[in-house]
């Protein structure tokens, strides 16, 4: 909860989402612990409000965000998931891809990049989409039945909160629709034709509106007895990237942020023109604040893995019990000793699309241990950074004189001060890491109807930042760079193709 006038964190709360990997490869999570972990979020947050003598009749308007692409399918008779919402990250399309491909003259995995600004990728739901007609049946009856709806989280999430079976609200804002690969960023509108090339049915696709408009209002929750927030209106909504983009208030042509999640997102602000990447970037929309607003794009570098580098090194490798453990053992030793670490566990995303690839850790001696495994996956998570803005200054023209940053990894000193190290340029953090939820919040605040926030940039506040600069000479951080690139050449290729069960053929 923030407040409009000063963009103040006033309360928050958060839960940690269980996430399942049924097979190699593949990433779910319950859509009903979801949606119970933002009820549980929205009563906790009120208490907290309360015990802060906050009266909670002062929330004038809710901002939904959500991790984007992340696919679920549900029945609109009963409201509930007809299947696990299938992860962004989650590799089982591989072979939905392949099987695409033959169907495009020349196999060209760009063949829809002018009017989805993406290439053809496991990453996007409409592929995902595709898996799930294909290979569920409860779905494939639901479709048939005309009982189905298709969404993103937000949609699932939007839907639930404006009543569900009685009366949900069925829809989505550009920004998300713009990450399914079914969506023209130029009309704004869903495309028949690539519907029908990924053979969706578009009566279960959600309604598209802008990022900022009242939607519809929240009604009292089902588990708990109050619904704290009953008869608000739900009226902002961005994807998560496109939100930290407006929390960090990059409203002007060549503004950049970095997001440090369990992936990493850099997007770069190109205004109301859309630009087509020369250098595996993707174009996306960036936001629409308002029915008769005009679309602003992005250009968006993703890399798959990066938080999530150190939640594996955690849980799967076992070399520390907690992410903060991890930064302490790279401390201890401030160098990898020649330890390089490409994190492709879901293949590589920008500037390669690479499915193929797989993770490696090279330059191995007697002497490597554990505490240089950890320096290195960090060093990994700005060397990716480093490859994605290199690109942008590519197709931008302008390099970026300063990265501004957010995310839960931000909190990492030694991260950030490594992130300056190696793009030889300052990095400008806000004291407020939160900035993904404060997209969102200026959203629902600034919609017609609510506006209790202004986007105009001589009324926001200016927020307090922590520097970064460069402290090692570029000669060394190029070296480092062009060794990295090396590592990354050797995991392409890995997997020369995934079937279904996530079995190479």
């Amino acid at each position: 909860v923030f407040n409009a006038a000063t963009a103040e964190l006033l309360s928050h709360h958060q839960v940690e989402l269980k996430q399942e990997f049924p097979k190699e490869g593949w990433v779910e999570q319950d859509p009903k612990e979801i949606l119970n972990s933002v009820y549980e979020c929205v009563e906790r947050t009120c208490e907290k409000m309360r015990e802060l003598n906050i009266d909670i009749a002062n929330i004038r308007a809710i901002g939904v965000t959500n991790q984007r692409e992340t696919t679920v399918v549900w029945d609109k008779t009963t409201g509930e998931p007809l299947y696990n919402a299938i992860v962004w990250l989650d590799l089982r399309t591989q072979s939905t891809v392949e099987h695409l491909l033959k169907r495009i003259p020349g196999k060209n995995k760009t063949f829809s990049k002018f009017k989805t600004g993406l290439p053809l990728s496991t990453y996007f739901s409409a592929v995902k989409l595709r898996w799930l007609l294909d290979n569920v049946e409860e779905i494939k009856k639901a479709v048939e039945d005309g009982r189905a709806m298709f969404g993103t989280i937000d949609s699932w999430l939007i839907w639930s909160l404006t009543g569900g079976t009685n009366g949900g609200i069925h829809c989505t804002d550009v920004t998300n629709a713009s990450r399914t690969m079914l969506f023209n960023i130029h009309s704004l509108e869903w495309d028949p034709d690539l519907c029908k090339f990924f053979e969706i049915p578009m009566e279960i696709l959600p309604n598209v509106r802008s990022s900022s408009e009242i939607y519809g209002v929240m009604v009292c929750f089902p588990i708990f007895e109050s619904g704290a927030l009953t008869g608000v209106p739900i009226s902002g909504c961005l994807g998560d990237q496109h939100a930290a983009l407006v929390g960090q208030m990059c409203f002007q042509d060549g503004q950049a942020k970095n997001t440090y999640g369990t992936g990493c997102f850099l997007l770069c602000n190109t205004g109301q023109k859309s630009v087509f990447s020369e250098h595996g970037l993707i174009t996306t929309i960036a936001y629409k604040m308002g029915k008769d607003k005009p679309a602003f794009y992005a250009l968006e570098g993703s890399v798959a893995i990066a938080g999530a580098v150190v939640r594996w090194l955690r849980d799967n490798l076992g070399i520390a019990k907690t992410s903060l453990e991890v930064e302490k053992l790279a401390a201890e030793v401030g160098t990898s000793y020649g330890c390089y670490f490409v994190p492709a566990f879901s293949g590589l995303y920008a500037p390669y699309w690479e499915p193929s690839a797989r993770g490696i850790i090279c330059g191995l001696t007697q002497f490597t241990n554990k505490n240089h495994i950890a320096f290195a996956a960090l060093e990994a998570v700005c060397f990716q950074t480093r490859e994605i803005l290199d690109a942008m200054n590519k197709d931008c023209g302008i390099p970026l004189s300063q990265l501004q940053v957010d995310g839960g990894m931000t909190n990492n000193k030694i991260l950030m001060q490594l992130q300056s190290d190696i793009l030889c340029i300052p990095v400008v953090k806000p004291s407020m890491a939160e900035t993904t939820a404060l997209g969102a919040a200026m959203a629902a605040g600034a919609a017609e109807g609510v506006e209790v926030w202004s986007l105009n940039p001589g009324d926001l506040t200016a927020v307090t930042c922590e520097r970064f600069e460069p402290q090692i000479n570029p000669e060394e951080s190029e070296y480092r760079y062009a060794r990295w690139k090396k590592a990354v050449m050797k995991s392409m290729g890995w997997e020369a193709s995934a079937g279904s069960n996530g079995k190479p053929k």
